[in-house]
């Protein structure tokens, strides 16, 4: 009990830093959002070059992958800007695997396999939720173990996973329409 009890006290504490965050004049979050959607095909771009040099054994390609990589580079440290340990490189491979499951899922709706697409589409959003609760600090990547799903939350209608948590507090902490 002591245990379910903590961590509905983690879940309040970040939907308070969540509010807390949007009332501040130092974070833009919707202009973060973007610039990790341009993030996001920056890494696609490298990962084009590098396989188009591959297989067309012209090494400038590579050249150009390596000027996309150091823009990507320098556009990542606005957002991930503190990183400690592998968060760096877990922040970069989180928007990669999002963007990838997305286009994957965008391909199988286009085929018309919707229930694929829309399970695709769940795990692409959850990675993204995850990058922004590291980035945030929402996550504490030092303390991060595995929680049973029955125990997120017992005053929740519809059992989540942590990481659906956290995509419900990053909807709330991220709202590109508010200009």
């Amino acid at each position: 009990m002591e245990k379910q009890e903590n961590i509905e006290k983690k879940l309040d504490d970040l939907l308070v830093k969540v509010e807390k965050m949007k009332k501040s004049d130092k974070v833009d979050l919707s202009s973060d959002e973007d610039l990790s959607i341009a993030i996001m095909n920056l890494v696609s771009i490298e990962e084009h070059f590098f396989f188009t040099g591959s297989k067309l054994e012209k090494t400038k390609y590579f050249d150009l992958l390596q000027e996309v990589r150091e823009m990507r580079k320098s556009l990542l440290q606005k957002i991930v800007k503190e990183p400690e340990g592998e968060v760096w490189c877990i922040s970069k491979h989180l928007l990669a695997a999002s963007m990838r499951l997305m286009e994957v899922g965008t391909k199988a709706l286009n085929s018309g396999k919707k229930q694929e697409a829309y399970d695709l589409f769940k795990k692409s959003y959850e990675l993204y939720s995850l990058f922004w609760g590291i980035n945030l600090k929402l996550v504490e990547t030092g303390s991060v173990t595995k929680i049973d799903e029955a125990a997120v939350n017992v005053h929740d209608k519809e059992k989540k996973s942590i990481l659906g948590k956290l995509g419900q507090i990053v909807k709330k902490a991220i709202d590109c329409c508010i200009e």
